[in-house]
């Protein structure tokens, strides 16, 4: 969680210029994605001109590229002018890898990086800035490809992997049986939990094109006698019956009727003293402290019809409204936290 007043009035307009310019570091890294530069570092190191072939480069330009992604941190260059992964790039953005988050990076470049273009836009409007003309929400174009939407679904496994850990450590499992996660993805919040807590059972709900990868990912982690998939539209279906429903990184996609509306078929679908986990990269409560929270709610503006982030205090709200007796706010990793609310 950045503290944004220890960057106030630096007497110099460097950190105007660095912000105000970032799309330079942005695009620099978007670019190296692209190119698939990290994969073709993964087995060993390359001089600049084999890598410049490998990737395609241009003579001109080549060097300042890789060297401008060695001084940005992402790669590492020895004194015979091979160039190497660090040892972030080597497990996060190498193709193929287990904690490969470069399918975000993949998106940001073909989806996100034109409609941030248009925020000044999307700021006076109101209005979405996607380029796909008739889809109404980004998950429209994100699962209309498979490939795509495998890639999205992985990245979002990784991106997701240090809160799940920590609901999987800190949330009281034992006084529960059975856990559904409400837009599951590939099933890592699921696997998560079970893997560390034998003694429950969970069903993971989504739209019926994610049920294939789901079912791959639980079998590969060899849990498919505990873990369901069960096809359904949270819009039109009733949600899963379960002691414990989680919406992870689900709420902010919409807007507040539909997150009320959510909670309250949450609400309706446990048990007395059964429980909701809502995850988020929440806004902390004074608005000051979390940029990334208030960035992601500039992304949910330029991306979707209603959607935007909301902080721990608003989402607490929503849960009385619903009919929730109490709930509470803790902090998860990094950006994330969760609310617990219980029926």
């Amino acid at each position: 969680m950045t503290h944004h007043d220890s960057r106030r009035d630096s007497g110099s307009p460097e950190r105007i210029l660095r912000v105000g310019l970032g799309f330079w570091d942005a695009n620099t890294l978007l670019s190296a994605v692209e190119l698939d530069v990290f994969g073709e570092l993964a087995e060993r190191p390359l001089d600049g001109e084999e890598l410049r072939l490998r990737t395609g480069l241009h003579p001109r330009g080549a060097q300042d590229f890789l060297d401008a992604l060695v001084a940005l941190g992402f790669l590492d260059r020895d004194a015979s002018g091979r160039y190497a992964n660090t040892p972030d790039t080597a497990r996060f953005l190498v193709r193929g890898a287990p904690e490969y988050i470069g399918g975000m990076l993949e998106m940001a470049t073909h989806q996100l990086y034109p409609s941030w273009a248009r925020l000044t836009e999307a700021l006076r409007t109101g209005e979405p800035q996607r380029d796909e003309a008739g889809q109404n929400h980004m998950f429209d174009h994100m699962y209309a490809d498979d490939d795509q939407r495998r890639t999205f679904q992985r990245a979002m496994t990784s991106l997701s992997s240090r809160p799940i850990a920590k609901i999987a450590e800190r949330f009281p499992w034992p006084k529960y049986r059975t856990v559904a996660d409400i837009g599951c993805s590939e099933g890592a919040l699921l696997t998560g939990v079970l893997r560390r807590h034998a003694h429950l059972s969970g069903t993971g709900f989504d739209l019926p094109p994610v049920r294939p990868h789901f079912e791959e990912y639980v079998t590969s982690a060899g849990l498919t006698g505990r873990l369901s998939f069960r096809a359904g539209d949270f819009f039109a279906d009733p949600l899963p019956r379960a002691d414990v429903l989680v919406f992870g990184h689900v709420l902010h996609d919409w807007d507040l009727p539909t997150k009320r509306m959510l909670l309250k078929k949450a609400y309706e679908a446990l048990p007395a003293d059964g429980a909701v986990i809502v995850f988020e990269t929440l806004i902390d409560d004074e608005r000051r402290e979390n940029d990334f929270g208030l960035l992601m709610s500039l992304n949910m503006l330029v991306e979707t019809k209603g959607g935007f982030d909301y902080t721990g205090a608003d989402c607490r709200a929503w849960l009385a409204e619903a009919g929730f007796r109490d709930s509470r706010v803790e902090h998860l990793d990094g950006p994330d936290s969760m609310v617990v609310g219980t029926k």
